[in-house]
């Protein structure tokens, strides 16, 4: 890894900064550094009811310059179920349309702890549901053309909405991809998973602070064990979305990330796992010309494509 690179991390990974006190400056840090579109890039916003109609949950549409593939990708955002919004990810959901050449729709949900859980994930829900039974909102003839895409925890969200919607007898989408998902919910040294231990310091995204926003998330514990926050702990994980799992080596969550992917396998899923070296937890935000967005969009590309 590059020694300067690895130092900023360094200084990122300060014990200093507790999320629990800090969320609001790191809100408004990332919506400062945040960029909206080039000239010339048109995004739509809509919006969809929530179930009770209590609120409005955004959507914002990216639509590729060159369009190459009629299915569509439904991103969820990560930020720790505590941070971003579809202002801060408005380039890497640019960048998702043009390197996949396929509309992208983005969820804007309700975020911790403003709104613990389970706001958030009703938000994701409701409008992966409302796509999936209403294609003329996406102009999709088939709902098998419509993937779910998260990173962090949004993949965790795609994971838990994956979930419920079989557990309900719903549609459930035929393909989700899973960028280093949060799966479990001990990031403590207790934590089975050894990536918290050699990556929960140094590198950008600590333990402490993902236990932090755990906690952010839900307060309670023995909620935070159950299966829509800690997809590793369903008893049934058959019937799920063909999924790709994308990990990075030094991410503290590669481990549990992994993991999930290969009790899919288990339960008689088509999973992929990849991993991607010399890397941190985040890159997906990164530049397209970086070697790890280079790599994943290769892989992804390659997922999507498969019939």
């Amino acid at each position: 890894m590059n020694p300067f690179f690895k130092f900023v991390l360094k200084l990122m990974s300060s014990p200093k900064i507790n999320m629990q006190e800090d969320y609001q400056f790191v809100r408004k840090m990332q919506q400062l550094f945040s960029k909206g579109p080039k000239k010339g890039y048109i995004i739509l916003d809509h919006k969809i009811y929530s179930k009770n109609h209590s609120h409005d949950i955004p959507v914002r549409v990216f639509h590729p310059k060159e369009k190459r593939h009629e299915d569509v990708l439904v991103f969820v955002h990560g930020g720790g179920w505590v941070t971003g919004n579809i202002d801060t990810y408005t380039t890497t959901c640019i960048n998702m349309a043009e390197l996949t050449g396929r509309v992208v729709y983005s969820v804007n949900y309700r975020l911790a702890p403003e709104h613990p859980y389970p706001a958030g994930l009703e938000d994701c829900y409701q409008v992966i549901d409302v796509l999936l039974n209403h294609l003329e909102l996406t102009r999709l003839a088939d709902a098998s053309k419509l993937t779910l895409i998260g990173d962090s925890a949004g993949a965790n969200l795609i994971a838990a909405v994956s979930l419920k919607l079989r557990d309900e007898g719903k549609i459930v989408p035929a393909k989700q991809i899973l960028l280093y998902p949060v799966t479990y919910w001990d990031h403590t040294e207790n934590s089975p998973f050894e990536s918290i231990r050699t990556n929960g310091y140094d590198y950008g995204l600590t333990a402490k602070k993902m236990q932090e926003y755990m906690e952010l998330y839900s307060p309670d514990l023995e909620i935070r064990q159950s299966a829509y926050i800690s997809p590793l702990m369903a008893f049934d994980l058959s019937r799920q979305p063909d999924t790709l799992i994308i990990t990075a080596e030094f991410d503290p969550l590669r481990d549990e990330g992994e993991a999930y992917g290969e009790k899919l396998q288990s339960a008689g899923n088509h999973v992929v796992i990849h991993r991607i070296k010399e890397t941190v937890h985040g890159f997906i935000t990164y530049p397209t010309f970086v070697e790890p967005v280079v790599e994943a969009y290769e892989v992804i590309n390659a997922f999507l494509d498969r019939e």
